[in-house]
């Protein structure tokens, strides 16, 4: 791993300590160019993760506190009358002031907020009064919601959880987690401590060279056959989309970035496949008690992976 990333993630540990996994997959995320959605029990410090990173990569931060009175204007902006012109002037929303929207409670924000937040995420823009005003780059959405207390709750629509490259759970800290964390509050905040380690140009270059990383077809026939085999699962009603199968690939490519390689192969796709996927994929009430994880882990274990497929070609081929 560079030594910027790691750099990253030693200053988001002053803040969360116990949780290096779950803070890498945020920066391959964010190193793949796409969002992230924190879905988990309330107080488990999804806020806090994504304060300190922030803080950690350099990046312009807007936290929006999303509950049902927040309307899509505050997210997108809006144009007002301007007396001297006589027309209208753009005022611009959170999401054009920021390299980082955090998105605290999502799915307590009413449905027509949370699709104001579709145009942003896919294209990087947001179209008020018919003039659309580009983003700053790079651009990364961090929601969270919380998997319980569904008072006051409105799901997100299926288009817009597909937008979410990965969704990740931090769950409860262990022992010596918790005990840090406690030593660590007793005279300050160790927020205040968290440097940045990442220049935002830095970090767009990185983004540049994960999207150079060679992904060759025997992986993405790989990606494609396990895409395939999630729509024709007996268990499964709604598989893994195109756009997934574009992010699978995309957060591979990262993930080989990360280790340190200029190539993608299986295990890289193995590695992600679980976040990437598990948040698109809807089961059938014939499934049972099968859980979407327990579908698609059956999925990584049947479908070939490259080596073993390129092999059966070419005793076939024989």
């Amino acid at each position: 791993m560079r030594p910027e990333l790691e750099k990253v993630i030693a200053e988001t540990e002053k803040v969360i300590a116990g949780k290096r996994a779950v803070i890498e997959k945020i920066l391959l995320a964010l190193l793949a160019d796409g969002h992230v959605l924190l879905d988990d029990v309330p107080g488990v410090g999804k806020t806090t993760l994504a304060m300190a990173l922030s803080r950690a990569l350099g990046l312009s931060c807007q936290r929006v506190q999303f509950t049902p009175d927040v309307l899509p204007s505050d997210l997108v902006g809006f144009s007002m009358p301007d007396r001297e012109s006589g027309g209208f002037i753009y005022r611009p929303g959170a999401l054009n002031q920021a390299n980082l929207l955090l998105g605290d409670e999502i799915n307590r924000a009413s449905s027509k907020t949370q699709s104001a937040l579709l145009e942003a995420m896919e294209e990087r823009q947001v179209t008020v009064d018919g003039s659309t005003y580009p983003l700053q780059m790079p651009f990364l959405v961090i929601a969270t919601q919380n998997s319980v207390g569904a008072a006051g709750t409105q799901p997100l629509p299926y288009a817009q959880m597909d937008r979410f490259l990965v969704r990740l759970s931090l769950g409860y800290p262990d022992y010596e987690a918790q005990m840090a964390m406690l030593r660590d509050r007793q005279g300050q905040n160790p927020m205040a401590l968290v440097e940045c380690a990442l220049s935002r140009e830095t970090l767009l270059s990185m983004q540049r060279e994960v999207r150079s990383v060679t992904a060759k077809d025997a992986i993405l026939d790989y990606i494609t056959r396990l895409t395939l085999a999630s729509r024709r699962h007996e268990f499964i009603e709604i598989g893994i989309s195109p756009r997934g199968a574009l992010f699978l690939d995309r957060m591979a490519k990262a993930h080989a970035y990360l280790a340190g390689r200029d190539y993608v192969t299986g295990s890289d796709v193995q590695a992600v496949f679980m976040d990437v996927c598990a948040h698109r994929v809807l089961l059938r009430e014939t499934a049972g008690e099968k859980t979407v994880e327990d579908v698609l882990s059956s999925l990584l274990k049947t479908v070939e992976t490259p080596d073993r497929h390129s092999r059966l070609i070419g005793m076939l081929k024989k």
